[in-house]
């Protein structure tokens, strides 16, 4: 009799234990739901990318393979393909030619301010092609590592590098028709395959520096040979400002393209790369970045 007490006694304590355990589990499940279960947010723009950059994992898809116009994103292709260059030197020098300056007048595209005649370092054109978008960096670059024996053959060539890369990358809903996004009616790529574009662009160092540098002041080489300090070139990304983590990548807008942006943040180790086509402003497409950057985020725990 007394053993068969204590047996009840232990079941009851067990009883006991299992009961608790089950209201704090059921507690829990009510504050901090699984990861699966986070709320897929909705945003204004027409098409949304975001993946897992470690594994490209998809976290998000809105309209992710329907092809739209990129404006300015396109210089992240500009940008990877004057980056594979073989033996590059990031410290050769490029004369800026009238052109270039004519072109962004021309197209009233946005610029570097580049002057005819400074020699500016392919560093330099970097920075000027990805921080204020220059359109006169975008061309000067596309010249100098297109090749050809006119300057319209050199920019065919260049052009055709970043088609040829974007097939290499498996950008199969993609094409460039131009080395900065003014496109001739066939530049169009989607959410999907920019985000891929950006993941592989951010493993080159330079790169990645270029991308996430919020300021830079250029010098530059002037005809006679002394030294000119370019205006500083401001970033045009204002996620740098305005969400924690965030490595890049690259705005762009236009009349056809709306208000895009491709966007990667890295926090607790993890990195999401993304990608939001036609949003209706600068103000939104970074709004709807940072929902999809907090989806993907949460997501991946």
């Amino acid at each position: 009799m007394i053993t068969g007490i204590k047996g009840t006694r232990r079941i009851r304590r067990a009883t006991a234990v299992a009961v608790t355990s089950g209201a704090l589990l059921a507690t829990g499940a009510l504050t901090a739901a699984p990861a699966q279960a986070v709320t897929t947010p909705s945003i204004v723009a027409k098409g949304g990318y975001v993946m897992n950059n470690a594994n490209a994992k998809t976290l998000y898809t809105k309209a992710a393979d329907t092809k739209r116009s990129t404006g300015s994103t396109t210089k992240i292709m500009t940008a990877k393909v004057v980056l594979a260059q073989s033996n590059l030197n990031l410290d050769a020098k490029v004369t800026i030619q009238k052109e270039y300056s004519d072109y962004v007048v021309r197209n009233n595209a946005s610029q570097a301010h580049l002057i005819v005649g400074d020699k500016v370092t392919v560093r330099q054109l970097l920075y000027g092609l990805m921080l204020p978008s220059g359109c006169d960096a975008a061309y000067a670059l596309a010249d100098k590592f297109g090749t050809g024996s006119t300057r319209a053959k050199r920019v065919a060539s260049f052009i055709s590098k970043m088609n040829s890369t974007a097939r290499t990358l498996g950008m199969t809903n993609t094409h460039f028709d131009s080395f900065d996004g003014i496109g001739n009616g066939s530049n169009y790529s989607t959410p999907r395959d920019l985000t891929k574009l950006a993941s592989s662009a951010l493993k080159s160092s330079t790169f990645r520096t270029v991308v996430k540098t919020k300021h830079y002041t250029a010098k530059t080489i002037t005809k006679t040979g002394s030294t000119r300090t370019m205006k500083t070139w401001d970033n045009t990304n204002g996620l740098l400002s305005s969400y924690s983590g965030t490595i890049g990548v690259k705005t762009g807008s236009g009349p056809e393209a709306k208000y895009c942006l491709v966007f990667a943040a890295t926090r607790n180790g993890k990195t999401v790369v993304g990608t939001v086509l036609a949003s209706t402003s600068i103000a939104q497409r970074e709004s709807d970045a940072k929902k999809l950057l907090n989806y993907g985020f949460a997501k991946l725990g």
